[in-house]
């Protein structure tokens, strides 16, 4: 008799962790499909579609699948990074990162730092995968004293992606870099 009111509550304990779980795993879903863009960029709603640590994405809408998406929005925050030598660091270690998983550099600067400015930092690199083509332009700054990139995704899926990427460069490369290093938007909001 022991034994089987000790199977029931065992089935039951299951039973409660099963339900417990699956409306875990609704809430968080319902959390990441928000009606409510996250941020406006070049016009467009950006959408919170992923965060893990220190990092979050976001898609503009009708772009929720993160294996096939057109536009992406990556926001990294970089915990100890709090000047601006360190933020040098941290953008030279991307741009090594990006080169040894063969992304082709089309372009660095940094922003000088001013008075009331410090200094910035800009990648724009293009991968090639037999998938897909993409081009990211990554934006290193500090934010109130804590160090973020902000890295704007465009891919082009196909037998024609080069040559469609290619386009999409010399039509939107200068006015998305443009955009990016003139975007605002405080990453307070994310922590």
């Amino acid at each position: 008799m022991r034994h089987r009111a000790g199977m029931r509550f065992q089935r039951s304990l299951v039973f409660l962790i099963a339900i417990n779980a699956s409306l875990a795993l609704t809430l968080s879903g319902a959390a990441n499909e928000s009606t409510t863009p996250a941020f406006v960029f070049r016009g467009v709603s950006y959408f919170h579609r992923w965060s893990g640590e220190d990092q979050h994405e976001f898609t503009p809408e009708k772009q929720e699948d993160l294996d096939h998406w057109s536009d992406m929005i990556t926001i990294n925050a970089y915990p100890g990074v709090d000047e601006g030598e360190k933020l040098a660091g941290t953008a030279n270690a991307v741009l090594e990162n990006y080169t040894s998983h063969q992304g082709k550099i089309l372009k660095t600067r940094s922003v000088p730092m001013t008075n009331d400015r410090p200094a910035e930092h800009f990648i724009s690199v293009m991968f090639v995968r037999p998938q897909f083509i993409e081009v990211a332009f990554a934006r290193f700054k500090l934010v109130d004293n804590k160090g973020y990139s902000f890295v704007y995704s465009h891919r082009i899926y196909g037998d024609k992606a080069k040559e469609q990427m290619d386009g999409w460069i010399t039509a939107s490369g200068a006015e998305v870099e443009k955009a990016l290093m003139e975007w605002s938007f405080s990453p307070t909001s994310l922590r």
